[in-house]
């Protein structure tokens, strides 16, 4: 029924992406508010209306790369019209009811982000994106739907968060929550690198990645698994692969696979390990003093590392260089003890230049153990041996957590969040978050709590009130540094009085300035947005007729008191609404204000012919403007010479006083002459825009007009006649051909009544009916029949006769050959005569048969 909503799925067929889905009728359906094709290309109806009614909706699947378009079966929709019509508030449609309230959807970084959200209802509601504890994207919001998608090109890592869809009429709202995540593919921050080793040497494969989730790294050798074929003395993790004692076994191609569930990437880096060599000279022409010859490798790694000067920040590191290889070197200090992750070395310090001490800033209640690497122009060397454990003692933390914040709720609660303590941030064991809070500025104590994780609820007494929060980080050993306060509100709720309308001012038929009085900021209760106008029309004051209410809506952020109200139509009566709206939703409706556009300039007209001309006259046909936007008093038709050159005749203007004359004859115009015709539709405001049609008044024929009755013309008639004449002889002459007196050739009759025995035979010769055959006429085959049954029966020697002699006399002729003929010959068919004539045919049995009426 009228008013209900429908979905018509299209269900496309899978294929070669880009995938383009259309719907259509006889053309393109339109997309407005109240009309959506989603991104699965299902057709959404959020109210139907009587001229949604048709029988050829069409969904198109195009395949750009395939060069394919797929229709599905055309689909008929009728919608039944109904005295009452059931306004209803908004119901999501998109995402499906099924999903909830919330629905979470994960993104990768650089893609595109698409969130759909649209509503039934009626009057048709209005759908508006925000984004919880943020901004949206500038530029993100897609307007060519009615912001129907939400769409956000190069996803960032910023673009996470929690996004809501509201979809508004005057009736109330419905919401629905995305909870965005970014996520990423692996990508490199470190590639293993190829090299070259000589035999008995030491070096290292690096290989990191990123993405989100973090990758999972292994190693390959030759393509295998590195675990079957292990090297002795080597020194394997997800992150490296360190080489001790390199030998020949170990040229291999060496690949480091980085994957997580958005896929697999991978590096290569081929090793290859060469022997000794040695040059031999021979045929010395001179001797040389000295030669010298310097060889660069990775360094070796450093050894006996040694703790000392123990402290509960610190400690002193001492290691013993290894060979450096000629080359200069550097020291990495790497540590392991994360909690969080157990059996990672993270890098800790460098040191320069040839220093093997160095004192090390720690972090408490951490059991640190220690190695060091050496890095030169070359390479790495392989990690020393760990060191021994220096477990540093427990201590209260050093900060408090970052990035506190409210979380959307429900009025009177604030859910308060912020980012945890890492486990090197912590200090010590039994870590905790004390949370205290009170009203801004107010001379209270602070009500406090202490939780283990990182977010609590809290109840208010006030709606949408600013309050002092503090997050102080605790353990087991004391508190961490003094806090500061950040400014949270508890939850909003919606604005609870509406604006006063204090006027509309008309500007034009089409465009009024509206004007209201600011609601107050404690009946906001929340964060103002902005003011909302709903308006309907309500009747047409060119007939009076009234008009179903369907609700306008436009919005104006921020705090003001006036707003522009576009693309009214003219020459109606409307009821205009303002309310306020916050973050929760929109307040109430002011008391409707009821105000009249004046008249303005009609509409083109729909159309515009040229019906018939003629060589000095021409009569012009027009369809009434789709708006008439006043009274009609009549129109202006105006035209001009056009022929083919640069100079273009004078404007003569003609006012059709007559508001119902649906054509006009123009006279005295120019033979063999192009005119262009403009037509404007007026009233008492003006004359809207024109319409214009082309034609030529005839003379040499050039421009004959396409409405020109060819059937009047003389030189049409007489070919007509000519050819009826000609029809005629050749029909005579064929009748009197076929009619001449004489008797029919024995082979004829034998031919006209075949033996049966002799026809069975000829039917197995010659197969079936060929398109090449001579056809009979349809309508002669049944008067063929009569004849024959009546011959035979006329002939007395049939049934004494033998095989050949039964259809003959005794003189050789054919019985009744001119009584069938001429007697049998015509059968009456709906009062038209039809003669038949029997035709010699050498193979087959056919009847070429020719109708006189």
């Amino acid at each position: 029924e009228e008013g209900d909503p429908i979905v018509l799925p299209c269900n496309p067929p899978k294929g070669l992406p880009p995938l383009h889905i259309y719907w259509m009728n006889i053309e393109h359906i339109k997309q407005d508010e109240r009309v959506y094709m989603s991104q699965k290309g299902d057709l959404y109806f959020a109210n139907v209306e009587e001229q949604d009614s048709r029988n050829d909706y069409c969904c198109f699947a195009a395949f750009p790369r395939l060069r394919t378009i797929v229709q599905k079966m055309p689909m008929k929709l009728t919608v039944n019209s109904s005295n009452s019509i059931k306004q209803r508030k908004p119901r999501l449609l998109l995402p499906p009811p099924e999903s909830g309230s919330e629905s979470s959807i994960t993104v990768l970084k650089g893609d595109t982000l698409l969130l759909e959200c649209f509503a039934e209802g009626l009057p048709t509601p209005k759908v508006a994106w925000d984004k919880m504890g943020g901004d949206l994207p500038k530029g993100g919001e897609s307007k060519n739907n009615s912001v129907d998608t939400l769409k956000i090109e190069n996803v960032s890592y910023e673009d996470k968060g929690n996004y809501r869809c509201t979809a508004n009429n005057f009736l109330g709202s419905a919401t629905h929550e995305f909870h965005v995540t970014v996520e990423e593919p692996p990508r490199w921050t470190k590639k293993p690198q190829s090299g070259v080793y000589s035999t008995g040497s030491s070096g290292i494969l690096l290989c990191e990645a990123e993405g989100r989730p973090e990758p999972t790294i292994k190693w390959r050798v030759n393509g295998l698994p590195i675990e079957r074929n292990p090297f002795s003395g080597d020194v394997i993790s997800p992150g490296e692969i360190s080489f001790t004692n390199v030998q020949p076994n170990h040229t291999a191609v060496y690949q480091c696979e980085a994957s997580n569930v958005h896929g697999t990437i991978l590096a290569n880096a081929n090793i290859d390990v060469v022997g000794k060599h040695v040059c031999v000279l021979s045929h010395l022409s001179h001797v040389l003093p000295f030669v010298t010859l310097w060889t660069v490798d990775v360094p070796d790694p450093p050894e006996n590392l040694h703790l000392s000067e123990r402290q509960n920040r610190s400690v002193r590191l001492t290691w013993e260089a290894g060979d450096d290889h000629n080359s200069n070197i550097k020291y990495i200090v790497e540590f392991e003890g994360n909690k969080e992750e157990p059996g990672r070395w993270e890098e800790l310090t460098r040191v320069q230049g040839k220093e093997t001490t160095v004192v090390l800033s720690l972090a408490p209640y951490v059991r640190y153990q220690f190695r060091v690497i050496a890095m030169n122009e070359v390479g790495r060397s392989q990690p020393s041996h760990p060191s021994g454990h220096h477990e540093t003692p427990p201590a209260a933390p050093d900060k408090n957590p970052q990035n506190i914040r409210v979380q959307a709720s429900q009025p009177k609660e604030m859910i308060i969040k912020w980012e945890p303590l890492k486990a090197m941030e912590q200090n010590g064991p039994g870590l905790e978050y004390r949370v205290t809070w009170k009203p801004q500025g107010a001379p209270v104590e602070w009500e406090e709590e202490t939780v283990t994780n990182h977010t609590l609820r809290v109840m208010t007494p006030a709606v949408y009130a600013p309050y002092d929060v503090q997050v102080q980080a605790i353990n087991h050993l004391g508190s961490g540094p003094e806090p500061q306060s950040v400014i949270l509100y508890s939850g909003e709720d919606y604005p609870d009085t509406a604006p006063v309308i204090q006027g509309v001012d008309v500007i034009n038929s089409t465009l009024v300035k509206v004007t209201w009085s600011t609601v107050p900021k404690e009946r906001v209760h929340g964060h103002l947005k902005g003011y909302q106008v709903n308006w309907w029309k309500t009747k047409s004051l060119l007939d009076g007729r009234t008009h179903p209410k369907e609700v306008n809506i436009l919005r104006f952020s921020g705090q003001r008191n006036y707003g522009m109200v576009p693309s009214l139509d003219a020459f109606s009566e409307f009821h205009l609404t303002v309310l306020a709206y916050n973050s929760k939703g929109a307040g109430p409706e002011s008391e409707p204000f009821i105000f009249q556009t004046p008249e303005g300039v009609p509409e083109q007209p729909t159309f515009l012919k040229v019906i018939k001309v003629d060589k000095d006259t021409a009569t012009l046909s027009w369809g009434l403007p789709k708006k008439l936007n006043g009274n009609l008093t009549g129109y202006l038709l105006q035209y001009q010479i056009i022929n083919d050159t640069d100079e273009i005749g004078e404007l003569h203007d003609i006012n059709i006083t007559t508001p119902s004359k649906p054509s006009w004859r123009l006279l005295n115009l120019s033979a063999t002459t192009k005119y262009k015709f403009y037509l404007r539709a007026c009233t008492s405001k003006g004359c809207g825009k024109p319409i214009t049609e082309e034609s030529a008044t005839l003379g040499e024929g050039k421009y004959a007009g396409l409405y020109d009755d060819i059937s009047t013309q003389g030189w049409f008639i007489g070919l007509m006649c000519a050819i009826a004449l000609l029809t005629l002889i050749l029909l005579t002459v064929c009748f009197v051909k076929r009619n001449k007196g004489g008797k029919y050739s024995v082979k004829e009759k034998e031919d006209l009544h075949p033996d049966p025995e002799v026809q069975s035979a000829k039917d197995e010769t010659f197969g079936e009916y060929s398109d090449s055959d001579e056809k009979p006429l349809k309508g002669s085959l049944r008067s063929l029949n009569r004849d024959m049954q009546a011959t035979e029966s006329a002939d007395s020697l049939v049934e004494y006769g033998e095989g050949d002699h039964g259809l003959f006399n005794e003189d050789g002729s054919f019985i009744g050959a001119y009584a069938g003929s001429k007697e049998k010959g015509s059968v009456e068919s709906n009062g038209s005569s039809t003669a038949t004539f029997p035709l010699r045919n050498s193979f087959n049995f056919n009847m070429n048969l020719v109708s006189i009426s």
